[in-house]
């Protein structure tokens, strides 16, 4: 799973195979933080600009979700469920800062 999303970050931003290792990485790290509870984190939003943020992925602190999820699933953002603003975000896994 790390390999083939720094292979992804390769072909779609032309870095170096261990500037996509640690971007992926850090994806992952964040990831697993987030299953377990609300973890604070920074990305580069499009205008450039920094945001921090406060997401989480642990089931017990998202509502439920009613329905079902047709859509296409993107494999360059990563979804998470801002706590400040109660809403589900998502960032591009490129511009996350580790």
């Amino acid at each position: 799973m790390i390999l083939t999303e720094a292979h992804r970050f390769i072909k779609i931003a032309g870095m170096s195979m261990s500037e996509a290792l640690k971007r992926a990485w850090a994806n992952f790290k964040l990831r697993v933080a987030m299953s377990k509870g609300i973890v604070k984190f920074y990305f580069q939003k499009v205008d450039g600009t920094i945001r921090e943020a406060y997401g989480t992925l642990s089931s017990r602190l998202i509502p439920a979700i009613a329905g079902t999820d047709s859509r296409k699933k993107n494999d360059t953002v990563q979804s998470y469920w801002d706590t400040e603003k109660q809403e589900w975000r998502c960032y591009k896994k490129l511009n996350l800062m580790y």
